[in-house]
């Protein structure tokens, strides 16, 4: 042993390594809190109910059942067509999203079960980008719901996000009425679709899919718009109300249909499912075949 190691070891000024932060505090009712404490309620404040932000993998380990997820269109990922640069450029900017995610686009989309029921699910993680909509995000839900309808299951958007990317212009805004056009096909059929909004849930998104579910549920405390408040005070020129963004507000206006805790997510999204199931008629007409083929080999 080197007289350096030795001499640190025997005084106890080895150097330790970095731990990561252990105490988290809550940004509603700022008590500080054991970082374990809050992952046990699945990153929910234990003091104040406080929803924290959680990525995208977590979202799915809260809701699809244990094992159950199979990931689709995890190579897909964004191009630069229009060459774009602000203060640094798009292709910069996607190289230190997935650097800082490991995910190649803000969507994770796959298979899964609910509490038991099938579904396709596609959750938002705002750490990419700040979970824009972009052409590739706008691509996996629109795959999505081709899986659902050729399954006949539900689906489930989970939508955390700023808004439609910028950087991708008009290609970027098509996508609101590509997923819109995909979700009326869905409903033609009479399978379920459940919208989860979460914080936040702004521009192009909310202005589209995130809204347009049979069933439109939020977390508490989620902010959820489509503009900011000081764009909207500046336009209107009036005072707005307090928390007129939030799930609360919106609930007590008709804006959405229930603010489910993340501990309930799962069990009421499986509910909802399995009370919303229906047989498409490509699954009706099957059924049909089978229940005929199986009483001709009976009478045989």
């Amino acid at each position: 042993m080197e007289f350096g190691s030795m001499f640190s070891s025997l005084f106890g000024k080895e150097k330790k390594e970095e731990q990561p932060n252990q105490w988290i505090k809550c940004p509603k009712c700022t008590s500080l809190m054991f970082y374990k404490e809050v992952e046990a309620k699945q990153n929910v404040c234990p003091k104040c109910n406080h929803h924290f932000r959680i990525s995208a993998d977590k979202r799915i380990e809260v809701l699809a059942d244990e094992g159950s997820f199979v990931e689709h269109d995890a190579t897909l990922a964004p191009v630069d067509p229009l060459k774009f640069s602000d203060k640094k450029s798009y292709k910069k900017r996607l190289e230190e999203a997935k650097a800082k995610t490991g995910k190649t686009s803000a969507v994770v989309s796959g298979s899964c079960t609910i509490d038991g029921v099938p579904a396709e699910l596609v959750v938002f993680d705002f750490a990419f980008m700040g979970g824009s909509l972009g052409s590739v995000e706008g691509e996996k839900i629109v795959r999505a719901v081709n899986r659902a309808i050729e399954k006949g299951c539900g689906l489930v958007i989970v939508s955390a996000s700023g808004g439609a990317r910028m950087q991708e212009s008009t290609y970027s805004l098509l996508q609101m009425s590509k997923t819109s056009a995909a979700l009326k096909r869905m409903s033609d059929l009479g399978l379920p679709y459940i919208s989860v909004l979460t914080d936040p849930t702004m521009g192009g998104v909310s202005a589209s899919f995130a809204m347009l579910g049979d069933i439109i549920m939020a977390e508490p405390g989620a902010l959820i718009g489509f503009a900011g408040q000081r764009v909207i005070k500046q336009t209107v020129g009036v005072d707005l109300p307090e928390g007129f963004q939030r799930s609360e507000f919106l609930l007590e206006h008709g804006l959405i249909d229930m603010i489910v805790d993340r501990g309930e997510m799962k069990r009421t999204i499986g509910d909802l499912l399995r009370y919303m199931r229906k047989e498409t008629p490509l699954q009706a007409s099957k059924s049909s075949s089978d229940e005929e083929t199986s009483e001709a080999q009976s009478e045989a």
